[in-house]
């Protein structure tokens, strides 16, 4: 039995691997056909060793319950991986270097002269009233002058076909690792793709990211002291931040195990005696890091740590202070923002953004929220937000209320139709939502991953890919043009002989 993909329901949707019933895109014509060749119930019985590697591996995320305790699960896969030509991806990973690389010189800008705002381009407003601001932080030049150096930017694809940013994360952007181990088990249920398609790579991101931390080392070594801090075992990132510190081969710590000298350094405990740390990969949220300089009652922090940072006696990555462009108001102005410092227009655009904040835009998503997507400007997660189509009238007068009482803290934006992936549901293949979140890397160089994490919305319809509320994730392949053309000269030479 194969898959008859003319009864794929694809229309009125970006499908990636279609473009209309029972006709393959270009560059994924063969894997349709090796996807078809292998029917429903073989598909079904990958998508059970996959899930059977996953928990072989111990791959797991953290759910927090409303009654506040910690659930771990196993991480939501589906076997078929989405493909995204590498000529495409080229330009996608310039768009991304070119954001960081902006948002990066906005972050010192509003720690230093703040030029930007005398300038007019971006509201005092606004920086006024962010919550990730951090008044200890002025004047302070890290490392490289980079003050966000792992960003996770997550793209969307609109019904046509056009790729969007939708959002920047550059505090603690998480998911990285499952991207990793998303290739790892892809790998292992279906080898034979593997041959035909040659996707560029992704296994070498831990490396990349200790040479990125290893080149903010205040001290010249050839292999410095990199930790990577953790809150502990009940974050819901742990599994991340343990995979990260072992791939890399650094150390896995707590706040408590290190402390901060008369010197300003930084220091581990180890069983041999203080070793000098030279870069710390935090995971600690900023108020959490040190309670010398945030709050005072923190038991995750180092005391000391930011006086130490801003000594030049240890990096911190990312940088206290980062959050301010993690900020999904901030997110509005990037537009501006790369002009401003790059004299450069965007080369991914953002989704179309209403500033609630000014009088004409709120005035028309006041008047249009069941048809908009509401954000505040700093949850994550899809927590917070009102989706108009699927929203209540009284959940829309609430939204109505909270924008009135403080405009600048929500942007809206049109409903997307957001890209389909095909998708193993039951046994059976179905079209479900995804998103996409790569990961970008700035030190003393900007490398991109080859892809990134695919969220995906399992449930039929959702538009909320975050495994958190029901999303899982899918295997990304960045194709190179000679690969896809071989596959499907290879397709092609089977149905002649064939025939």
């Amino acid at each position: 039995m194969t898959i008859d993909w003319s009864t794929y329901p694809c229309e009125g949707f970006y499908d990636e691997l279609l473009e209309g019933p029972g006709r393959a895109r270009v560059q994924t014509r063969a894997l349709a056909e090796d996807l078809a060749a292998l029917g429903p119930e073989e598909l079904g019985a990958r998508q059970e060793a996959a899930e059977v590697s996953i928990k072989e591996m111990g791959i797991t995320f953290t759910v927090y319950s409303e009654e506040g305790g910690a659930i771990d699960r196993t991480w939501p896969f589906d076997v078929i991986p989405r493909v995204i030509p590498e000529q495409e991806w080229r330009r996608v990973e310039a768009g991304l270097k070119q954001r960081v690389q902006a948002l990066n010189l906005f972050i010192d800008d509003l720690y230093h002269d703040q030029k930007i705002v005398a300038d007019g381009v971006f509201p005092a407003e606004v920086l006024a009233k962010s919550a990730n601001f951090r008044p200890q932080c002025v004047g302070v030049d890290p490392p490289l002058g980079i003050w966000a150096h792992v960003c996770g930017s997550d793209l969307v694809r609109d019904g046509d076909g056009t790729l969007y940013v939708l959002e920047d994360n550059l505090r603690v952007p998480s998911g990285v690792s499952y991207m990793l181990e998303n290739r790892l088990v892809t790998k292992r249920v279906f080898p034979e793709l593997f041959e035909h398609y040659a996707p560029l790579p992704v296994d070498d991101y831990p490396s990349q990211l200790f040479d990125t931390l290893a080149a903010l080392s205040p001290r010249p070594a050839e292999y410095p002291e990199v930790v990577v801090l953790t809150p502990g075992i009940y974050n819901s990132a742990y599994f991340e931040h343990s995979y990260l510190a072992q791939q890399m081969g650094a150390e896995l710590v707590e706040g408590r195990d290190l402390f901060v000298d008369d010197d300003d350094c930084c220091y581990m405990r180890t069983i041999d005696g203080p070793a000098r740390v030279d870069v710390i990969y935090r995971r600690v949220d900023d108020l959490f890091l040190d309670p010398e300089a945030f709050l005072p009652d923190s038991m995750l922090g180092v005391p000391g740590l930011v006086r130490a940072w801003k000594a030049g006696n240890v990096a911190l990555a990312n940088a206290p202070g980062a959050g301010v462009a993690d900020d999904k108001v901030v997110y509005a102005f990037v537009p501006e923002i790369i002009k401003y410092y790059l004299d450069e227009d965007p080369i991914i655009p953002n989704v179309p953004t209403f500033r609630c904040m000014e009088a004409d835009a709120r005035k028309y998503v006041l008047e249009h929220l069941s048809e908009l997507v509401v954000k505040p400007a700093n949850e994550s997660g899809g927590y917070g937000m009102l989706v108009g189509p699927a929203s209540t009238q009284a959940e829309c007068d609430k939204f109505a209320a909270l924008i009135k009482k403080d405009p600048r803290n929500y942007i809206a934006q049109p409903t997307l139709r957001l890209s389909t992936v095909p998708t193993v549901i039951k046994g059976n293949v179905e079209p479900r939502h995804v998103d996409l979140r790569p990961f970008i890397l700035s030190a003393d160089r900007q490398q991109v991953t080859m892809g990134g994490l695919t969220r995906v919305a399992l449930r039929k319809g959702s538009l909320v890919v975050n495994s958190s509320q029901g999303g899982g994730s899918k295997d990304t392949w960045i194709v190179p043009e000679w690969a896809a053309e071989s596959a499907d000269g290879q397709l092609q030479a089977q149905s002649q002989s064939q025939s």
